[in-house]
């Protein structure tokens, strides 16, 4: 695997040997041992498989608050979207400062997520699956968001009037936000 450091420390993005050929493809999504190698230590203890039907969906700004928090790593296995970690570490060098990542099926990367980030992405195609790995189970009494047009983030999107579920569209700007990290 090939770990690509971005400028938020701490978020990767990864790029996993790919082997194909006439019948498709092989790649490890995950190891342990490669990560560690990297200087990257963590115990995923959840997956989490969602679907979006229609290009323009816009999941996030989501995050989980305090002890509950999690880090995460995330791929799209159908179609392609652009994947945003955004630092909600008030002390951090980077707050508030967001990167953004194309995450498809044909180009297999993924994006490594750690705790502190607010995560979220918005579907390039209809049709898309998007899988993860959370280092903390969901908690929803820790369940956290950010309005994914606060104008505090000014997170580059590409959409101006996404598919929202009304968790989303109602989800506080980061001044009115208990973040907890």
């Amino acid at each position: 695997m090939n770990f690509i450091a971005t400028e938020l420390e701490g978020v990767y993005i990864v790029e996993p040997r790919v082997f194909g050929d006439k019948r498709g493809f092989f790649m490890e999504s995950w190891s342990k041992r490669a990560f560690e190698a990297a200087g990257l230590f963590y115990d995923f203890v959840q997956d989490n498989h969602s679907s979006s039907d229609v290009k323009g969906t816009l999941r996030g700004i989501h995050f989980q608050k305090g002890e509950k928090a999690q880090a995460k790593l995330v791929r799209c296995v159908r179609g392609a979207v652009l994947d945003v970690a955004v630092d909600l570490r008030p002390q951090s060098p980077t707050y508030k400062r967001w990167v953004a990542v194309e995450l498809s099926e044909e180009n297999k990367r993924q994006l490594l997520i750690p705790r502190g980030f607010g995560h979220g992405f918005v579907t390039l195609t209809d049709h898309v699956e998007f899988l993860y790995k959370a280092d903390n189970p969901y908690a929803p009494e820790a369940d956290g968001g950010i309005r994914w047009n606060d104008p505090e983030l000014n997170v580059d999107w590409g959409v101006t009037d996404p598919v929202l579920s009304d968790k989303d569209k109602n989800a506080p700007f980061l001044k009115d936000a208990v973040t907890g990290f």
